[in-house]
């Protein structure tokens, strides 16, 4: 059955600190994936990720390098930051990567994986960022432009998991 939230998050900051809270739920394993239209967030939520492993590195959209790892610093797992945008043949390109080979004993993250990389594993969380304004709204007075993120954990890795723990 696995586990679902929706949480309103009001600034990037506050994107940052939900990722540095996400972080504390994952262990070595686990796949995140990212969807939203460009600059919802999905990297600021990684960068928030990132700091709340400890790894190592500037956390960056790899979208020119694809994949980037991260070690960690504090003896927790990696961070492994995939951006599958420019994959179009899904499995078979991620495959090249050899993302399969880091998996178990990483936290991996893909931005833009939906539909792409589902098969790497049969339990994974699933983050969709959206814009709440949508975009031609204008921007309210204190240039604050609130996104919904909605979680879904599948898989039994995830069943009973309460990520309700994050809306704070």
């Amino acid at each position: 059955m696995g586990s679902y939230a929706t949480l309103t998050v009001p600034t990037p900051e506050l994107m940052r600190r939900l990722g540095r809270d996400l972080a504390a739920l994952l262990r070595p394993g686990d796949l995140v994936l990212l969807s939203g239209e460009l600059g919802a967030g999905k990297t600021t939520l990684t960068r928030g990720l990132g700091e709340g492993l400890g790894v190592r590195g500037a956390v960056t959209s790899p979208t020119f390098v694809i994949a980037r790892v991260h070690p960690s610093q504090v003896g927790g797992p990696p961070l492994v930051h995939v951006d599958a945008y420019r994959l179009g043949g899904g499995l078979e390109e991620m495959d090249d990567l050899d993302l399969d080979v880091s998996l178990p004993e990483s936290v991996v993250v893909v931005e833009w994986g939906e539909g792409k990389v589902e098969e790497l594993s049969e339990d994974r969380l699933e983050v969709r960022i959206e814009r709440t304004l949508g975009g031609d709204a204008p921007a309210a007075d204190d240039d604050s432009d609130p996104r919904r993120v909605v979680l879904c954990g599948v898989g039994r890795r995830w069943d009973g998991a309460d990520l309700s723990v994050l809306d704070r």
